[in-house]
């Protein structure tokens, strides 16, 4: 199944004359740089005036005495103290009066109470509707903090770091799980403890809160909830719960790549291998969540992903797998035609145009190629040789390695595309792979889950809420249809 480039590109492919930018277009030609006097956008006091710098009392950055200074968020070993939050016994828990991180008009941030894009960060990241909550240390000991890691390749910008790089088009929030105004974590595990203490289980409690918050906003009840009752939260909902409800609310309340980390052990371990999971996570996931899913599977299994990937499978497949387990495709957003030519004239040549197949050359262009680069590169092979880039993949090869191949090229092509497809197929027929389906509703709804309706209902017919609904039942049913976000 072929899917239309996403995000759409208005003007794709460009027109002749369109490239090399012409004066005054981006990026500037030489000598408009330093800003000439009256140019745009309007640079006051540039270049800096005697006496300018450093900067004044009141200025920024705020000069000794007037801020603690405070250690880097994420620092790993450093504890964090603040007394806006002082609970007993719950040390490094940042509250009022920590520095505003980027989204809240922080400098080089969104504008303030901007929706950040993209995968869910750690917790940690405040809201300004919610003064004080906690930053909670990692539910595991093992993993003190959830790192930013830094590029390993600085002459790339943009090139892994911190939170993912942006698409080049924003189209806002598109997840169903927002940041729920004024959330208060003692009065939130106040509502779980109720609901799990006597005879009985109020469920439905436990659906309306933990359906209402976000990923950053439920990890950090375990430690909450240890403080506030000296019990582990997790153990009590285990006690509680039972079945896929159970297995939904436990993945809710693991961070991102703490679940993802988990949902490839899982995959990797026993007898068989759960080969669409691999691909699904490692094709789909930028370089900084790639990487922190590495060193957290480090920590938590005691081996390398990519040694329990190497032990599990084989072949082109293998390399396929160690490939995007690297982190290190280029995230650039800019696409070159030229090269995009190239690209798609290499990929003939290796495939249709040849007897037998490089797979290595697929190999190498699939995953290592910036995601635009790759559409137009998609778009320039079914001109040059009429045929769609899956077909091809389908044509020359088979078993894994196609299945694989296919995979990443379907999410490259259309990211919310292939969720759906992922969620159609799991749901159709006589049984149901709830744990794809639970891992693709809890990992998307702060992502794209909005965009993964639209394309479920275009390619299905049906609305992704009515699927869920005639499928699944109970309190499971109920959760998940919180996280699908509502009917169509």
């Amino acid at each position: 199944m072929s899917y239309p480039g996403y995000p759409p590109q208005p003007g794709y492919p460009p027109q002749g004359g369109g490239y090399p930018p012409q004066p005054g277009a981006y990026p500037p030609q030489p000598g408009a740089y330093p800003p000439q006097a009256g140019g745009y956008p309007p640079q006051p006091g540039y270049p800096a005036q005697p006496g300018g710098y450093p900067p004044q009392p009141g200025a920024y950055p705020p000069q000794q005495g007037a801020y603690p200074s405070m250690p880097p968020a994420g620092s790993w070993g450093v504890p964090v103290s603040n007394p806006g939050f002082n609970i007993p016994g719950m040390p490094g828990m940042p509250g009022p009066g920590m520095p505003q991180g980027p989204g809240m008009g922080y400098p080089g941030g969104p504008p303030p109470a901007q929706q950040m894009p993209g995968y869910p960060g750690a917790p940690g990241g405040l809201n300004p509707s919610m003064p004080g909550y906690p930053q909670a240390p990692s539910p595991n000991p093992s993993m003190p903090a959830y790192p930013k890691v830094p590029s390993p390749n600085p002459s790339m910008p943009g090139y892994g770091g911190g939170a993912p790089v942006a698409p080049a088009i924003n189209r806002g929030f598109r997840g169903t799980i927002k940041d729920f105004p004024g959330a208060d974590p003692l009065r939130d595990v106040e509502v779980l403890r109720k609901a799990m203490k006597g005879f009985g289980t109020d469920e439905e409690a436990i659906i309306n809160l933990l359906g209402s918050r976000s990923n950053r906003q439920r990890v950090p009840l375990l430690v909450t909830f240890k403080t506030a009752y000296g019990k582990d939260l997790i153990k009590d909902l285990k006690s509680e719960l039972s079945g896929n409800f159970e297995k939904l609310v436990l993945a809710m309340m693991k961070t991102p790549a703490q679940f993802d980390a988990y949902e490839l052990h899982d995959s990797i371990k026993g007898a068989g291998t759960d080969e669409a999971c691999l691909i699904e996570i490692l094709s789909s996931r930028s370089n900084a969540e790639i990487r922190e899913i590495n060193h957290l599977y480090k920590a938590e299994y005691k081996k390398s992903l990519e040694d329990a990937i190497s032990g599990d499978t084989s072949g082109h497949f293998r390399r396929l797998l160690i490939s995007l387990a690297q982190g290190n495709r280029d995230e650039r957003e800019n696409v070159d035609i030229s090269l995009a030519k190239q690209d798609a004239q290499a990929l003939y040549a290796a495939g249709e145009n040849k007897l037998g197949t490089d797979e290595s050359k697929f190999n190498a262009i699939l995953c290592a190629r910036s995601k635009p680069h790759l559409r137009a590169v998609f778009n320039e092979y079914q001109q040059m040789c009429g045929r769609d880039i899956e077909k091809s993949i389908s044509r020359e090869m088979s078993g894994d390695l196609e299945s694989g191949m296919l995979a990443v090229v379907k999410c490259i092509k259309n990211t919310p595309g292939y969720f759906a497809e992922r969620l159609y197929k799991a749901m159709k027929g006589a049984g149901t792979k709830d744990r794809t389906l639970i891992r693709i509703m809890v990992t998307r709804s702060e992502v794209d889950m909005l965009d993964i309706r639209q394309e479920y209902m275009r390619n299905y017919g049906k609305s992704l809420y009515n699927a869920i609904t005639g499928d699944t039942s109970g309190d499971y049913k109920k959760l998940l249809l919180k996280l699908c976000g509502g009917s169509d």
